[in-house]
């Protein structure tokens, strides 16, 4: 299966928004993509049946989230890249009492998008992939 026929798939399946550079429907009623959406993507461009599909998409978030769980970062070219960065306790207040309240050290997950992601976002043409 060719790439091409991939993306056909995925804009098919709504997976896709700013493929053809057309700017991006309005903000009106967002769509969550779901577990279900991309099993169906992959079914559709793969060719694998509906159960191996979903196994498919199944292991690959398991295996995105054991990374991200051992404090690995997860870089998807022309994506973006997830990191989990610990945050030390500190002190907060109460916005309605003013009451200083001790907050918990814990570690929190980020992303940041990838210029070829920003890019297809804005409707833009994507710049070369820089592997952010």
């Amino acid at each position: 299966m060719m790439k091409s026929d991939i993306i056909f798939a995925a804009g098919e399946s709504g997976l896709l928004t700013a493929e053809s550079g057309a700017p991006a429907p309005p903000l009106t009623a967002p769509r969550t993509v779901t577990r279900v959406d991309l099993a169906e993507a992959v079914y559709r461009s793969v060719g694998l049946s509906r159960k191996e599909s979903a196994l498919l998409v199944q292991a690959v978030l398991d295996e995105l989230a054991d990374a991200l769980i051992s404090g690995e970062p997860v870089k998807l070219s022309s994506f973006g890249r997830f990191a989990v960065r610990a945050k030390p306790e500190r002190l907060g207040r109460n916005p309605k009492t003013g009451v200083a309240v001790p907050i918990t050290q814990r570690r929190v997950l980020s992303f940041k998008p990838s210029s070829v992601l920003k890019a297809r976002i804005n409707g833009l043409a994507a710049p070369a992939e820089d592997d952010s």
